[in-house]
């Protein structure tokens, strides 16, 4: 039977913001958010890869209050990718405490490679 991470390698998680919904509450919005990451780090179907862009990437730093729910689903073979050039926007870069910070180039080929990309 496969590994957990090849049987889900196919699935991307794709998170473009720091924070869950749209509504007024920021705090809530990332409540949401971290309340998400833990969840999906205790079902036993995983995405084989998580990509963070946008906001999304002060999720991966040091200060994030999700950062232990990341570190979990790369303790479980879940990759964690953050995009470069939103880390250098935010100036982040020095900042990343979970997952490889990555490039374009690589985060286009693995969405178009995925079966399926979930966007949150």
């Amino acid at each position: 039977m496969p590994g957990e991470k090849e049987r889900f390698a196919d699935s991307v998680l794709f998170i473009g913001s720091d924070v869950v919904g749209r509504g007024e509450s920021h705090e809530l919005g990332s409540l949401l958010m971290q309340r998400f990451l833990h969840e999906v780090g205790g079902r036993q179907q995983k995405p084989g890869t998580v990509i963070f862009m946008n906001s999304g990437v002060k999720l991966v730093t040091q200060d994030s209050l999700s950062l232990e729910e990341i570190k979990q689903l790369e303790a479980q073979g879940v990759e964690v990718l953050a995009c470069g050039t939103c880390l250098n926007y935010f100036n982040l870069t020095g900042k990343v405490a979970a997952g490889r910070i990555s490039n374009m180039s690589d985060i286009t080929q693995i969405l178009l490679k995925a079966r399926k990309v979930i966007s949150i």
